[in-house]
């Protein structure tokens, strides 16, 4: 029975089941593979048939798996990554005269990231490039799934094991529109007691890292508007709706023109390390391999030049 089942199963079944577990809709997951819903509908209908037992529950207006589906789901999940590791295998065999690297970034990299990878593109034009950017989360996700080569973001996963190197440093200040009182003296922390604040969303390492100093300082901030975007929040600073504790590298551009003012807070900058990373136990081709290795090497000459900004004494 277990040899007849093994030898029936086929990848369309397999990745049918697993598109509409994690969609949720026979629709979705069409469009994700890019067939018919009812060519979606066959391949599981055959797949439990094979198997002999239901793989996807109603619950509803949404498809969820059943005990047997997870298990089938999972099993998906490794077979889509020894995939990968045969294609980056076979990919090996090109060498740096082809291939395709693909790099992962959080939301606040792409200050320098684009730059770097620029650089690289032209030293090896041809190497297809492909940029996933999204908050730390959605980065996390993506080097789980063995879905990028590698990735740049500023605290590693304490829970996945990796390989990283530091870029270089990555300092988080407070900024405030240039007519706010607390600009141009020395600001204790406490002083920010009651100072609206506005949020990165959560899953956010800026958010995180803002929520963990806040509460080492004793800090009771007043939470403003949640903005999943640096851009966004730089704009309502501007307008006066809040202050925010944010990347230097994000800022820098509107410091230096006047359009923002970094506070001078006591303790302030934190500074953490940019890092590129890559899952331990993942093969990488020889293009990804020289981009982990450029990255690592000259990534620090891409980062945007903070000066420092201190109140008159």
């Amino acid at each position: 029975m277990s040899e007849d089942l093994i030898r029936s199963l086929t990848v369309k079944q397999l990745r049918a089941l697993a598109a509409v577990a994690e969609t949720g809709a026979v629709s979705a997951a069409a469009r994700r593979l890019g067939v018919t819903p009812p060519a979606v509908t066959m391949q599981v209908q055959l797949l439990e048939a094979a198997t002999e037992l239901p793989l996807l529950d109603r619950s509803g207006d949404k498809f969820r798996p059943t005990d047997a589906g997870r298990e089938v789901v999972e099993a998906v999940g490794r077979i889509e990554s020894a995939i990968r590791d045969c294609v980056a295998a076979l990919e090996a065999m090109k060498g740096l005269e082809g291939g395709r690297v693909s790099v992962a970034i959080v939301s606040t990299a792409k200050y320098f990231a684009p730059m770097a990878l620029g650089a690289f593109a032209r030293a090896h034009p041809k190497v297809e490039l492909s940029l996933a950017v999204g908050n730390r989360a959605d980065v996390l996700n993506l080097l789980r799934g063995d879905k990028v080569d590698v990735a740049i973001m500023g605290r590693p996963p304490e829970d996945m094991e990796t390989i990283r190197t530091v870029i270089g440093d990555h300092p988080h200040i407070v900024v405030a529109p240039i007519d706010h009182p607390l600009v141009g003296r020395r600001v204790q922390p406490h002083e920010l007691t009651g100072q609206v604040f506005l949020m990165r969303e959560a899953g956010s390492g800026t958010r995180a890292l803002m929520e963990r100093l806040f509460a080492e300082r004793k800090v009771e901030a007043k939470s403003g508007m949640e903005i999943g975007s640096n851009e966004t929040i730089k704009q309502a600073v501007i307008a006066g709706l809040g202050l925010a504790f944010i990347s230097a590298h994000t800022v820098a551009a509107e410091i230096a023109d006047g359009r923002l003012a970094q506070l001078d807070v006591e303790g302030l900058p934190i500074m953490r390390q940019w890092h590129v990373v890559r899952r331990a136990g993942k093969r990488l081709t020889p293009p990804a391999a020289a981009m982990s290795a450029f990255l690592s090497e000259r990534g620090a000459e891409f980062l945007p030049s903070i000066v420092r900004v201190e109140a008159e004494p």
